[in-house]
């Protein structure tokens, strides 16, 4: 295999602004697949957003597949300006195709990629002529994904892929592919990619939820692709002191992975708004009856950042962007009171993966094409 060296320089900008360095990588990427379109793809800076008053029950938080269908379909359609929802797959997808759907079970069974949105998924695909044996849903911790019966709504065929059956496990990961830095001293210095998307698929589809997180201040596209695809990412964060500001951009930069993630769609249909990624209390839980699509993981999240603020503001909750060392506290404190960290956020790292191209993030050159979906339309 072929493998290509890059040290990434830290920006001295962000550097002198906290008055601490970035840490220095060094990143051994895999080949680059020949015309691929990754991130931030084919459409940079636009994201389709629609909206689902009927989405999902609050109360029961059961889904209604045939209203997440149309917002999929007309996601779809805003984001490519196609006419038909099968037109606009069709500029992602063929029958040659081996596709990796990135689910996000983390905080699974109380909040994941939806079974209802991942079978829409796989039926659209399915549509364009992918078979059901080359579509795979994948995620680091089998633990996870066992919580959630995807398959039940699935073609036969369809296949899952957990990178670690037992937490720790290395063989599902690719050793010639990965991002080594050292952060706090820790004896296992690099994060390979899984094999899975080095090895076997030619384009992955990510569904992150909208989720707070307690080091990298949201959790959405980036961070899911990112974290999602590598093994011993966790050690990016210790004693109140997260790295997630520049790792997140950094991990999700690394070949192919990059180039094979050719399409996000965010479920948005429940989300976590404190506590993420995991949800602990059902207090933290909101219902923004939302997706977005778009190709560009940088501006979808940079959308992310305020939707998941208006939340918290909502309810008298400190910012996500607080980098007050008196709202460290404790795990379990954090888990019951909005107004703790158990890290200094960095919610910048959006920011940051726009330096590394991955995507627009100015607000003002984001173009964000909208619509409603009701019960009856």
């Amino acid at each position: 295999m072929k493998r290509r060296e890059f040290l990434l320089a830290p920006p001295l900008a962000w550097a002198a602004a906290t008055q601490r360095p970035l840490p220095s990588y060094r990143i051994v990427h895999g080949p680059k697949p020949p015309g691929r379109h990754g991130m931030p793809g084919l459409l940079p800076g636009v994201v389709g957003v629609v909206d689902g008053p009927h989405s999902i029950d609050e109360n029961t938080g059961k889904v209604n597949a045939e209203v997440v269908r149309r917002m999929i379909d007309r996601g779809m359609m805003l984001l490519t300006g196609a006419s038909a929802p099968g037109e606009a797959w069709k500029l992602f997808f063929d029958s040659s195709d081996i596709v990796a759907i990135k689910l996000n079970c983390s905080g699974a069974p109380h909040i994941m990629s939806s079974p209802a949105v991942v079978a829409e998924v796989v039926r659209n695909l399915t549509a364009v002529g992918v078979s059901p044996n080359n579509i795979y849903l994948y995620e680091r911790f089998k633990s996870q994904v066992d919580t959630v019966n995807y398959l039940e709504l699935l073609p036969r065929g369809v296949q899952i892929f957990t990178a670690e059956g037992r937490r720790g496990e290395n063989q599902r990961y690719d050793p010639n592919i990965y991002v080594e830095v050292d952060f706090f001293g820790e004896d296992d210095t690099r994060s390979n990619l899984v094999r899975l998307v080095s090895e076997t698929v030619t384009k992955v589809i990510n569904i992150p939820n909208m989720k707070d997180h307690g080091a990298s201040g949201v959790t959405g596209c980036l961070k899911n692709i990112a974290y999602g695809s590598f093994s011993n990412v966790a050690r990016s964060h210790s004693r109140g002191v997260s790295h997630t500001y520049s790792f997140i951009g950094t991990l999700a930069s690394v070949e192919p992975l990059r180039s094979k993630t050719v399409l996000h769609i965010m479920d948005g249909l429940k989300g976590v708004w404190h506590g993420g990624p995991f949800l602990r209390d059902p207090r933290f839980a909101f219902f923004p009856k939302q997706m977005m699509f778009g190709t560009d993981p940088v501006a979808m999240d940079r959308l992310l950042i305020d939707v998941i603020e208006n939340e918290r503001r909502r309810h008298g909750a400190i910012s996500v962007w607080d980098r007050s060392p008196h709202t460290l506290g404790s795990g379990a404190a954090r888990d019951h009171d909005p107004n703790v960290n158990i890290y200094i956020r960095e919610p910048g790292h959006i920011e940051y993966a726009s330096t590394l191209g991955l995507g627009v993030y100015d607000i003002n050159k984001i173009q964000v094409r909208r619509a409603v979906v009701s019960h009856l339309a």
